[in-house]
């Protein structure tokens, strides 16, 4: 028994020792949690704290280096035109026969230079260049010109371009039966082909500036030749064109349910075959209104992108911090032209007297753009133009002496009278705001010399069929186009006034034996010294004889939402020489690296 207490005894204090060992273990492992684990996490605490201000920070250089990474860019990278877009262009006119043979109205005319390709256009500084055209040359006698064609042009229903085609075009001008109102130009001369690429042009006679006449469309020989000459004028081809031009035809719509509502959206796509290179845009479309007033709502409405050919920036415009205006000075002068088979504009006096009268120097104020004033025939830029041979300036005593010689005196009101009978004229012009204002500066202006002066305006249409078809005016205020060369001769020699002549463009119908001779002898010579010489001689003539009152020279507009890059000219012979750069119109522009 003793026994057996001494083992319980045992055993009790081996579990107390037990016990005391288990609490002093966890007593230990206490303190370690305490010492390893729990005053670390508050350390850890403060760690992340720490981690988070360093990302914090981390995230602002990011930030810091993006905004500074973007100021800088502009030092090295810039908006720049890139290609791709579609192109709207508005304008006052009707669609009806893209065929260069017959187009002649602005939106005939804008789709046919965008069709077809000339043998030769003009540059952005106005001098002529090849087109169609690699070279040419002109024999000794000046008679005989013989233009080298591009080879490997392609036409847009594929098939490729030679001399067949442009013999084939200037034949069917030359076809009576064509109906072509170019017919008169080319009466006389003998196309014929040299080689595949080569064709040549004989004269009757020397001309200097027949290389000029060069720009119009060539058609395809291979869709048209089977057409009966008679009915060129009324082929499904002229509303259906294929050229070799930068763009080619893809549709034409109409809407509107009344002509005063009719708009016409002529569409066409860029030629990626284009012999000069695909057009940067993308597709270029022609849309025609009836009036100004629908294209300009159309264009302040983001309809289209450009208006071609206003007067000014309409005023509803003046305001819109997008639009651009693009003023090219015209290779054209508007004059006042006195009808020399009217009385008292026969006499001499009279109408150096109307020139004196005029003080042209308040012209400029008139208009909202830079405008160069004309002082005499020839334009200041071109060959043969003589600053020490201009039209007279103002001087109001010498017109009143002039008028008071010719018998024409001061009666009462301030009217001049010769036997009883007032001095009234009558002005003509076209109902436009520049003609407008310029019709009653000259009104005002002869009024000071005791002239009376009534305007009559006439829409574009009535002045060109009734009035200058039939000279039934006084004077007629109006512009012609003069070119690049100095050649005068449709509007100024004797030949030109007959009833008989193309067009009548001698609008005053001014006669000079002098005249015709300088203009003749200058048009005739190609070394430009002798021309020069010539065309001073046609100067002085033309200045004694005072045929026209010279008054400015004018300025086309082209009205854009945004840049068109490659547009602008220096000068332009006419609002269509816009297109020859239009493979080269861009409106998309894009962040890029200037290096």
């Amino acid at each position: 028994m003793a026994d057996t207490e001494e083992i319980k005894k045992r055993w009790r204090k081996g579990i107390r020792r037990r016990r005391r060992e288990a609490a002093a273990l966890s007593q230990q492992a206490d303190q370690n949690i305490d010492r390893l684990l729990l005053r670390r996490f508050d350390r850890l605490l403060s760690v992340r704290r720490f981690v988070l201000l360093w990302v914090a920070l981390f995230i602002l250089l990011i930030f810091s280096s993006v905004l500074q990474f973007r100021a800088l860019s502009n030092y090295y990278q810039a908006l720049q035109p890139i290609p791709g877009g579609l192109y709207n262009e508005g304008l006052v006119g009707t669609f009806s026969n893209a065929n260069p043979l017959y187009a002649s109205g602005t939106a005939d005319s804008a789709i046919s230079r965008l069709v077809f390709s000339g043998l030769f256009k003009y540059d952005n500084d106005n001098n002529l260049v090849g087109d169609l055209a690699k070279n040419w040359r002109v024999n000794d006698a000046k008679t005989s010109y013989t233009v080298n064609l591009k080879e490997k042009v392609s036409w847009h229903d594929g098939e490729l371009f030679d001399a067949d085609d442009v013999v084939f075009t200037y034949q069917s001008i030359q076809n009576i039966e064509a109906q072509s109102p170019l017919y008169a130009s080319w009466r006389g001369i003998k196309v014929s082909i040299v080689s595949a690429y080569s064709v040549k042009f004989d004269l009757p006679g020397p001309l200097s500036p027949f290389i000029y006449s060069l720009t119009g469309g060539i058609i395809p020989k291979h869709l048209l030749s089977a057409t009966p000459p008679e009915q060129l004028r009324s082929a499904s081809f002229n509303t259906a064109p294929i050229g070799t031009g930068p763009f080619k035809w893809l549709s034409v719509e109409v809407v509107g349910a009344n002509p005063a509502e009719r708009q016409q959206r002529i569409t066409l796509t860029a030629f990626d075959k284009y012999y000069g290179g695909p057009p940067k845009l993308e597709a270029l479309s022609i849309v025609t209104f009836s009036d100004e007033r629908q294209l300009t709502g159309a264009f302040a409405a983001k309809q289209v992108n450009a208006i071609s050919g206003p007067e000014s920036l309409p005023d509803e415009l003046k305001n819109d911090a997008d639009v651009r205006t693009y003023v090219t000075p015209l290779a054209s002068s508007v004059m006042a032209f006195f009808n020399h088979s009217r009385q008292p504009l026969n006499e001499l006096s009279v109408r150096r007297a109307l020139i004196s009268a005029v003080d042209k120097k308040g012209l400029p104020s008139l208009f909202e753009y830079p405008t160069r004033l004309a002082d005499g025939p020839l334009l200041k830029d071109q060959l043969g133009y003589d600053r020490t041979l201009t039209q007279g300036g103002f001087n109001l005593e010498q017109a009143n002496k002039l008028l008071d010689d010719a018998g024409f005196k001061i009666g009462e009101g301030g009217m001049r009278l010769k036997d009883g009978r007032p001095l009234i004229l009558n002005l003509s012009s076209q109902d436009t705001q520049n003609y407008s204002k310029v019709s009653k500066f000259l009104q005002e202006q002869w009024a000071r010399a005791g002239v009376k002066v009534e305007v009559n305006y006439y829409s574009g249409e009535d002045l060109q069929s009734t009035v200058i078809g039939n000279h039934d005016y006084d004077i007629l205020l109006y512009g012609i186009s003069i070119g690049v060369d100095p050649d005068v001769y449709a509007y100024w020699h004797s030949s030109q006034a007959s009833l008989t002549s193309e067009g009548r463009l001698n609008l005053s119908e001014y006669k000079s034996p002098a005249a015709d001779q300088a203009i003749g002898e200058g048009r005739t010579r190609s070394d430009p010294a002798i021309r020069a010489v010539k065309y001073q001689a046609f100067l002085r003539t033309w200045i004694n004889d005072a045929p026209a009152l010279a008054l400015y020279q004018p300025n086309f507009l082209y009205i854009t939402r945004g840049p068109v890059f490659g547009l602008e000219r220096k000068a332009a012979n006419s609002n269509l020489d816009r297109f020859y750069s239009v493979s080269d119109w861009m409106i998309r522009q894009k962040r890029q690296d200037t290096n």
